[in-house]
């Protein structure tokens, strides 16, 4: 039985110490180094839960990962199989690159990026060098979410008509923020909380990139077509003195339905279900926190949803890439760089279209020019 070696680069995303965490209990995969990316401002609030600093302690004293002060160097030295990237949105390309050209393999954590041009540069870099680009969707390991679409497709609710997703909390740092482990987020400031990437629109950060992403890969899925165009709006609602935003909305256009998707990091209380699929014949209501699902008849009718068990390579990350490297098998579609790309592009329309005022054309690999 082969044991794959892992690194992770990047303890700026919070979902670093749940991902790390089902790469270390793989009984194929071994850890075997781990790195930080370089902050482009230093935080304020170091060491408190859920920064970079309190991420990398926290993941390499867990799982007994060392330590390395230079990414690229250990990378250099280690040539792991697959390099685990937690880092800002903005490294993504950067990382892959680099990667590529060791011949060494990715999974990038949500977003694939937060512009169609680093999603092609990351593609083509993957593409030449022939290595593996995978990108991580918690929605992908949710049982619920895959039931949804088999809803869908057996004509559960008819044509479908419109797609709604809001998604979101406090925010990655705000109060009471928990990310699937115990510790739970300490209040911050809010210059504090500019300190920190998140909060930062040269870094990647801002809600519509964290949120809305995961409404463009939903609607996408769920419509099972391209977009074409898309409208949004960002607005930084509570936190004036980062310049990312904290709310958000998308309306894109697909050819034969429309979806409207939302992000917050105001939201206190888990008010809201989400997706929601409408079409002819009813709709389909979904919790992605929970994975449950309801089906709303014509006749008012609720009907609960017995999910689908998924297979064992759909538990996690880690399953899927080891399944993957051990069977020749694809991963699953929305794991791989093609389906993310279409689904980049409806957020590179969204994020374009926040800043012109205008709606956006979606473009894919024959239409991003430069």
């Amino acid at each position: 039985m082969k044991t794959y070696q892992v690194c992770i680069v990047g303890f700026a995303h919070v979902h670093i110490n749940d991902v790390a965490g089902h790469f270390a209990e793989h009984p194929q995969i071994k850890l075997v180094g781990c790195a930080d990316t370089a902050p482009v401002t230093p935080e304020l609030k170091r060491g408190a839960p859920y920064t970079r600093e309190w991420n990398i302690q926290y993941c390499s004293e867990k799982f007994s990962i060392p330590v390395y002060d230079d990414w690229k160097r250990m990378l250099e030295t280690l040539k792991p199989d697959l390099c685990v990237v937690n880092s800002e949105n903005c490294y993504h390309v950067e990382i892959t690159e680099f990667c590529a050209r060791l011949g060494i393999g990715v999974s990038i954590e949500k977003p694939m990026a937060t512009s169609l041009s680093d999603g092609i540069r990351m593609y083509r870099a993957a593409q030449t060098y022939g290595t593996l680009l995978m990108i991580n969707w918690p929605v992908t390991w949710n049982p619920g979410m895959q039931m949804i679409k088999k809803m869908i497709d057996r004509g559960d609710i008819g044509k479908v008509l419109e797609i709604k997703t809001r998604m979101g909390h406090t925010g990655p740092l705000g109060r009471g923020a928990k990310h699937k482990i115990a510790q739970t987020a300490e209040p911050m400031t809010e210059t504090e909380k500019a300190a920190t990437w998140w909060h930062q629109h040269v870094c990647g950060g801002g809600a519509m990139a964290d949120y809305c992403c995961y409404g463009s890969v939903l609607s996408y899925w769920y419509a099972g077509e391209s977009a074409t165009a898309a409208s949004g709006m960002r607005v930084n609602s509570m936190t004036l003195m980062g310049d990312a935003e904290d709310n958000s909305a998308m309306f894109v256009r697909f050819p034969h339905c429309y979806a409207v998707l939302e992000g917050t990091w105001t939201t206190v209380n888990h008010t809201f279900k989400s997706p929601i699929v409408y079409g002819e014949h009813g709709a389909i209501v979904g919790d992605y926190k929970t994975g449950n699902v309801l089906l709303y008849h014509e006749n008012n009718e609720i009907e609960e949803i017995v999910n689908d068990p998924l297979p064992p390579e759909l538990k996690d990350v880690a399953s899927a890439y080891v399944h993957h490297m051990e069977t020749g098998k694809p991963l699953h579609f929305t794991a791989l760089p093609e389906f993310n790309l279409e689904a980049l592009a409806i957020l590179d329309a969204g994020l374009r279209s926040a800043d012109s005022g205008k709606v956006e054309l979606v473009n894919n690999l024959h239409w991003q020019i430069g």
